[in-house]
């Protein structure tokens, strides 16, 4: 075989690492020989005598370790790795020398902001415009026409032109109809479709802020829809962001979401076209906010009814984790004037969005002040905010109609039994004139209670003060003459005597003598404990209802003293009247009479004297049924069941009707009428 020839290239390259190993040693070799000769372009030295290709090279032979002859070539990634391999299949690969980088297809971004990708196992491409079906049984062509024309915008997207395609999304959404079939969806169903719809916009803005140059943009639709953004580099500091619907001011270290390297974005988008899918919608109030309304309408509060006042204003940052912001975020909010009325109150609340629709919530939140039309609150998470007025469902609805309608009738039985009292002759007498003015005393009060218990202005004003007072002064007459009633029947019971009762004028100074004198010392004591901000009634504050409550107490102590001597006094009666009288009958006579006589002393307002808690249903039901229907029961008792007023009624009706009265009423033994008179000559056993 013939040997190799050398050439001079190759005798010279052998003189050269002979020189380096002359030179530096054994210990060098390596490096000295690879600085002495260089190696081809794109490649490294690994010995005195051979090279390897760079990263994104390969040899021209093939070899993995090349001479110094041989040469290095650039190596096409993007045609060698499979489709989807390097990049992902939403993103496009580019080839440079020695290496390839990705880039989103056109409609995507990356997440973190940038331009490009080299790894797409940490970097995914996500559509600025992302595909959302209508939730679940909901079918709106107005929607399905918006989601068209989104994702019309999301094929001619380029990074260029993204201011132009924010003005076109937000002309898209105001030409949404509303007022077509959204506004025919049953009230959870518009719900459901509003927290859709403000995650999908919350979503794309943010994606498309994310396209825009520094450092901010704000554009005001003609609608009234605005969209203001601030686009920087992530900073310490704090920032306020504003638009003519609302401002805000965060610490920007918050602004920023974890593993972003682009600019960080905040946003606010306020829009009108929510008011119609979020109408009627109820605000759930927090334990302390609830606690506290108790304390100040010293009533149950339950869940509240809202008026939209404001713009619906979406606020979103890069930073996805937006829950719990340390430190707040402060916020103020434009709104349409509007005084808040009795029971009502402005707020700044978030939609809650939930799988059966959505709520309006305080949760997190707290209003510093409200001024010029612009209220400022405080909340450490963020999401879509608006200014309500909040009315607040104090009263159980149950409770106030049975109120009202009980008291309508016993106004109605009240007429009537003061008609009786000062027509039917037959009745005359001083216990007539004390019924009579218990019945006057009664339908005044319930009257104005009727008319003017509510303060509707909120503020405690002369009419409500004068209310307080009239309410003060009836209520506790009428407790006067229940103390006289209780006399009487002691008289009556007790003491069988005719003749044995009070003469009218110490009635009538008993009467009205002393619940004028209390009310006149109360007025000149503390004049402002009269009214209340919800109520026409008597301030609790400073013990100032104890002019009320404890006349009432002490009425009511003596009354059931005289109940309980009356139902004794009864009891033996009975038995004297007839000792072979049933049992049950006994009973069932004995237990009417006291029942009546409970109604007639005002003993069953001893209900409220133990409602020391407004919340206890069981107690406030008993105590608004028997007293709102006091008027009837009094009418029933002292006309209906009274011979001798019936007896009149009947007279009456045959004169109305043209027939000839015959006493054809039923007609008592003798016995049983001797039975009656030994009660009491005038009236009835009753």
């Amino acid at each position: 075989m013939e040997a190799p020839r050398l050439s001079a290239f190759h005798i010279l390259q052998a003189l050269c690492v002979l020189l380096t190993l002359l030179e530096d040693g054994p210990q060098s070799t390596r490096a000295s020989a690879c600085r002495r000769w260089p190696c081809p372009a794109n490649s490294s030295c690994v010995s005195g005598t051979s090279c390897r290709c760079n990263p994104g090279f390969k040899s021209s032979s093939g070899e993995t370790d090349i001479s110094y002859t041989d040469h290095c070539d650039d190596i096409d990634e993007c045609e060698q790795g499979r489709p989807g391999t390097l990049c992902g299949r939403v993103a496009e690969c580019h080839n440079t020398v020695g290496s390839y980088y990705c880039t989103c297809n056109q409609g995507y971004r990356l997440a973190s902001g940038a331009t490009k990708f080299s790894d797409a196992s940490e970097n995914t491409c996500q559509e600025i415009f992302p595909t959302r079906p209508l939730p679940p049984g909901i079918k709106s062509q107005s929607l399905s026409n918006f989601f068209e024309k989104v994702q019309e915008l999301s094929r001619d997207f380029k990074p260029a032109s993204a201011q132009d395609t924010i003005h076109k999304f937000i002309t898209s959404l105001d030409e949404l109809e509303v007022a077509g079939d959204l506004e025919a969806l049953a009230l959870s169903d518009r719900h459901r479709m509003a927290t859709h719809l403000l995650s999908y916009l919350e979503e794309v803005l943010r994606n498309l802020a994310k396209t825009l140059p520094e450092p901010s943009f704000t554009y005001h639709s003609p609608l009234d829809t605005e969209l203001s953004l601030m686009i920087q580099e992530q900073r310490n500091g704090t920032v306020t962001l504003g638009q003519s619907h609302a401002r805000m001011k965060l610490n920007w270290t918050q602004a920023a979401g974890v593993g972003d390297s682009g600019p960080t974005v905040a946003g606010i988008f306020s829009s009108r076209k929510m008011e119609t899918l979020l109408v009627n919608a109820s605000v759930v109030l927090d334990p302390e906010k609830k606690a506290q309304l108790e304390e100040t309408y010293e009533s149950s509060v339950n869940d509240a009814q809202s008026k939209l006042l404001s713009t619906v204003n979406t606020v979103f940052l890069s930073n996805k984790n937006t829950e719990k912001l340390d430190p707040p975020v402060t916020f103020s909010f434009s709104y349409h004037p509007e005084t808040p009325k009795s029971r009502q109150e402005l707020i700044c609340a978030f939609w809650k969005g939930n799988d059966s629709g959505g709520y309006w919530s305080t949760t997190g939140c707290k209003k510093l002040g409200s001024s010029n039309n612009s209220i400022t609150c405080q909340c450490n998470h963020l999401s879509s905010f608006a200014v309500l007025m909040a009315h607040y469902d104090v009263e159980d609805p149950k409770l106030a109609l049975i109120t009202k309608v009980g008291l309508a009738l016993s106004l109605v039985c009240l007429l009537l039994c003061i008609l009786t009292f000062l027509l039917v002759r037959p009745i005359q007498g001083s216990r007539t004139t004390v019924h009579l003015h218990l019945c006057i005393c009664l339908f005044l009060g319930s009257a104005i209670f009727l008319a003017g218990i509510e303060n509707e202005g909120g503020e405690v004003g002369l009419r409500c003060r004068l209310v307080a007072g009239l309410l003060h002064y009836c209520f506790l007459a009428a407790f006067c003459w229940m103390s006289l009633e209780g006399l009487e029947l002691y008289f009556l019971v007790v003491r069988v005597f005719q003749g044995q009762g009070l003469s009218k004028r110490w009635l009538y100074l008993i009467g009205y003598g002393v619940p004028f004198l209390i009310v006149a010392i109360s007025a000149a004591a503390r004049p402002e404990g009269y009214g209340r901000d919800i109520y026409c009634w008597l301030d609790p504050a400073r013990g100032f209802l104890w002019s009320f409550v404890g006349p009432v107490t002490f009425i009511i102590l003596c009354n059931a003293v005289i109940f309980v001597i009356t139902v004794w006094k009864l009891t033996k009666k009975f038995s004297e009247i007839n000792p072979d009288m049933k049992k049950l009958k006994k009973a069932r006579v004995l237990t009417i009479t006291a029942i009546a006589q409970l109604l007639v002393l005002g003993c069953t307002w001893v209900f409220g004297l133990f409602l020391f808690d407004p919340r206890s249903r069981v107690l406030a039901y008993a105590f608004t049924i028997l007293n709102c229907l006091q008027g009837f029961f009094l009418f029933l008792l002292h006309c209906l069941l009274n011979k001798k007023v019936r007896e009149e009624y009947q007279k009456w009706a045959c004169m109305v009707t043209g027939n000839k009265y015959s006493d054809f009423g039923t007609s008592t033994s003798s016995s049983s009428h001797n039975q009656t008179r030994v009660l009491r000559p005038s009236e009835s056993g009753m």
